[in-house]
């Protein structure tokens, strides 16, 4: 009993202390699970008007639930609105990924994260939690086959840390990975991921008048979206495309028959509908909905 107790009170102390520190540093970009041989990387980023000194924080191993050893920082400014790349071998970082400001590396002793899931803790020296963010692999593009030297990115830091919509895989086309500049996933929000709802994640197109259609309702709070609706399976390639450009209503759906653009029927497995969506200023958003089809024999 007094050990839940002190757990809760613990819990508690973590929430709250949280909360009162939001707004200084917090976790912008992981790379847990590097390539064999290559190195972790944590990026943090300065969300204040202010210069921060890193000296200031401590990065904080996560161990059965409550706070482990504490690896101190070194001092460094972070400019305001700006970023900062901790690991343990700053060559490792800037000779397998683009480093546009090696300023902006700073190596230093870091606890070890785990490939199947763990927390990154950012602290003061009293404990107290600046910011955490709980990963996990799932997180990642159900399109990616491996993971390994592909970072997560954080896509808003005006979002909750721990927003599982809110991170991302680093875009191939960025090399896999941003340290120390503007994630490749970084975005405003023009939707809630909740704006599109799927009337059911499985599809058995065989004409029998059961799921042989799936909706993706949504439901927006802005008049002047255009979007790409688009049906890719697990290696990538185009199966679908349902809208191509379109202007979308504050309420409506889009089907997909479980066809292919040919009007053959999609093969049974695992699809991606990847809405992206566009505003008049050019912002862009992409929404990832998982559907399987399955033929019945």
């Amino acid at each position: 009993m007094k050990r839940t107790s002190a757990t809760l009170l613990f819990m508690i102390h973590c929430a709250l202390t949280a909360v009162s520190a939001q707004g200084t540093l917090c976790v912008n970009e992981l790379l847990y699970q590097p390539r064999s041989g290559e190195a972790e990387y944590i990026e943090l980023y300065n969300n204040t008007s202010n210069p921060l000194n890193l000296s200031d924080f401590h990065i904080v191993r996560w161990v059965s639930d409550s706070l482990g050893k504490h690896y101190p920082l070194p001092s460094h400014t972070v400019a305001p609105h700006d970023y900062v790349v901790l690991t343990k071998d700053i060559a490792s970082v800037t000779s397998n990924y683009t480093v546009k400001y090696t300023n902006k590396l700073v190596e230093c002793t870091l606890p070890t994260y785990p490939n199947d899931g763990g927390s990154v803790i950012l602290a003061l020296a009293d404990s107290a939690i600046v910011d955490r963010f709980d990963y996990t692999p799932e997180m990642h593009s159900r399109l990616l086959r491996n993971k390994a030297g592909v970072a997560l990115e954080r896509r808003s830091t005006d979002r909750p840390t721990n927003a599982a919509s809110n991170w991302f895989s680093a875009a191939s086309t960025a090399g896999y990975g941003t340290p120390g500049y503007e994630n490749s996933q970084s975005s405003e929000w023009l939707a809630e991921e909740t704006a599109f709802e799927l009337s059911s994640t499985t599809l058995s197109p065989d004409g029998d008048g059961y799921q042989d259609e799936i909706e993706a309702n949504y439901l927006l709070d802005s008049e002047d979206l255009m979007a790409q609706v688009r049906i890719h399976d697990r290696s990538g390639r185009l199966v679908r495309t349902l809208l191509n450009n379109g202007l979308l209503g504050t309420h409506g759906s889009l089907t997909w028959d479980g066809r292919c653009d040919d009007g053959s029927l999609a093969p049974q497995g695992r699809y991606v509908m990847q809405i992206t969506l566009y505003d008049t200023g050019g912002t862009q958003q992409v929404i990832r909905k998982s559907v399987a089809v399955i033929i019945k024999q």
